[in-house]
């Protein structure tokens, strides 16, 4: 039998769902039931809903694959002292992880943090999975069970990237990332950065088995004084592909 423990907090409130089931369609209402409550008390803050715009916007902005969130994409018309202040309200609420670019790569991230230039990550996996497919009446089994066996779609990357996220900052990281120009029209991006001791811990995050890291490579090339261990977390066993760890997600937290 699936034991699945669903478990949520939100502000002063304190909610608790537990589901002893097999079927995982039920998990999923309780879970989109969760997530009502969310936009229930972001409507609190923000009477036209547009906080909630931004939360559930999250996983439509990871799926695109683009190097920051766009919260001008999602709501409009607003000036940008009244964006910031709907982000510092997301950001308080404790529902997402931000994780933010930095422009020097270094021991003291904070120190080139770019805080106009960020990713978005809902704290929890689980409910994020239920936002991504809110279009439909629930959440299939079929994608459950293929995300328990390893066996998730590459479209569906952004599940473990958010789930790295969630991980690194429950073990008490702050998040952050870098990306910089591989041509014209496309970057080179490395999704996590540790600082550990004296040097600077790149990650590299995948969906599967796939073992290529042509970013990590680049990265550790443009700064090799400053790297110490780099990561790639996959669903395979742990090994050594060169220099670079390839870690099982699931250790993400011992990094």
């Amino acid at each position: 039998m699936h034991n699945s423990l669903i478990f949520t907090t939100f502000a002063a409130d304190f909610r608790v769902h537990i589901v002893i089931t097999k079927n995982l369609r039920a998990v999923d209402t309780i879970k989109r039931k969760i997530i009502e409550l969310y936009i229930e008390d972001f409507r609190k803050i923000d009477k036209n809903g547009k906080i909630g715009k931004l939360f559930k916007a999250i996983p439509s902005m990871l799926a695109r694959s683009v190097s920051r969130f766009h919260p001008t994409s999602v709501i409009k018309g607003l000036p940008s002292d009244k964006i910031e202040d709907m982000l510092i309200a997301l950001e308080e609420s404790k529902t997402v992880n931000f994780c933010y670019q930095v422009t020097d790569p270094q021991v003291g991230l904070p120190l080139t943090e770019d805080r106009s230039r960020f990713k978005l990550y809902v704290g929890d996996t689980g409910l994020m999975v239920t936002l991504a497919f809110w279009d439909k009446r629930f959440t299939e089994n079929e994608l459950y069970s293929k995300l328990l066996a390893d066996k998730l779609p590459a479209n569906l990357g952004y599940v473990y990237e958010n789930l790295v996220a969630q991980m690194l900052r429950a073990a008490g990281n702050a998040l952050y990332y870098h990306t910089w120009p591989k041509d014209d029209k496309h970057n080179y991006e490395i999704d996590f950065l540790l600082s550990r001791g004296t040097k600077i811990c790149p990650i590299e995050s995948k969906s599967s088995s796939h073992k290529s890291h042509a970013s990590l490579d680049e990265f550790c090339k443009k700064y090799s004084a400053r790297v110490g261990n780099r990561y790639l977390l996959y669903t395979k066993d742990l090994r050594k592909d060169g220099e670079v760890l390839m870690v099982p997600v699931y250790m993400t937290g011992l990094l």
